[in-house]
């Protein structure tokens, strides 16, 4: 065997796990992107008489309290708790990594005051906060993202600034700065670089804890208001069909758990892959 195969390193390929996720997750992306061009019916279409209908082959997943679709229901929701989470975690780790990493790069009274004001944020419960917010703004989608957006801006900005403190303190950094490097040149050349992988997976955990809130605001009914509705929604909507098992309550449910174990495996295999890759 020769020395250049010795030396080469493994290939170390994402686990059936990550390659689930993966693939669930690109689904769910198609689903929101594409839901409401391969909808039977329109979402507010009333098209069967009776309600809480079983899955038959006209309605796959039921019909609803109202009589109407489930399955159509499902992907015009996708939009909702997808695309509205997905821009809201955008938005926050954005926001937090750009605020996190000037912490760490100037420290002083900016690191100061940008971490008091992050703690006072952190020590807000997410869900008081929605509250707070929806009741003072209402329920429209520039204020749920928003609302979102800065719950978890704290978080997210706590991550990169440890993160890129332990970047700034190592000897690389230290040459670079001896070159006459400037602070943007190193930020985007030195810094960033090396906190992609962390930073994609605490992204993915946010999008689901993001998920999560929306879903839980829809429920409350202070979420996506009607006609349109997310998935959260829709089991409010329907949550008087969960004594008959009715599917238009377990399917939007069922929904929102698999997006949620999707993410979190994508999460894994990734986590794995970058590890092996350092390794």
């Amino acid at each position: 065997m020769s020395d250049s195969a010795i030396s080469a390193p493994r290939r170390r390929r994402v686990s059936a796990a990550g390659q689930a996720g993966i693939a669930l997750v690109l689904a769910w992306v198609a689903l929101a992107v594409f839901g409401p061009y391969l909808a039977p019916y329109r979402a507010g279409d009333v098209v069967n008489a009776g309600v809480f209908a079983p899955m038959s082959a006209a309605h796959p997943f039921g019909t609803d309290y109202l009589g109407r679709d489930m399955l159509s229901r499902i992907l015009y929701g996708a939009r909702y708790t997808v695309g509205v989470a997905m821009v809201a975690t955008v938005l926050a780790c954005m926001g937090g990594i750009a605020l996190g990493i000037l912490s760490a790069v100037r420290r002083g009274w900016t690191d100061s005051v940008l971490g008091r004001a992050a703690d006072a944020l952190i020590s807000i419960p997410h869900l008081m906060f929605a509250l707070v917010v929806v009741a003072a703004f209402g329920t429209s989608l520039p204020v749920l993202i928003l609302m979102a957006a800065i719950s978890y801006v704290p978080g997210s900005y706590r991550f990169a600034r440890a993160l890129a403190l332990d970047i700034n303190a190592m000897d690389f950094i230290e040459v670079a700065r001896a070159r006459g490097e400037r602070s943007a040149y190193v930020v985007w050349a030195e810094i960033l670089p090396n906190m992609i992988a962390p930073l994609l997976t605490d992204f993915g955990l946010r999008f689901v804890f993001v998920v999560l809130l929306l879903s839980g605001l829809s429920f409350l009914g202070l979420g996506i208001q009607p006609p349109n509705a997310d998935w959260g929604a829709l089991v409010r909507e329907n949550i008087t069909g969960i004594y008959e098992a009715a599917p238009a309550v377990l399917v939007p449910a069922v929904a929102i758990a698999v997006l949620t174990i999707s993410v979190t495996l994508l999460i894994d295999g990734f986590s794995g892959r970058a590890r092996a890759m350092v390794r």
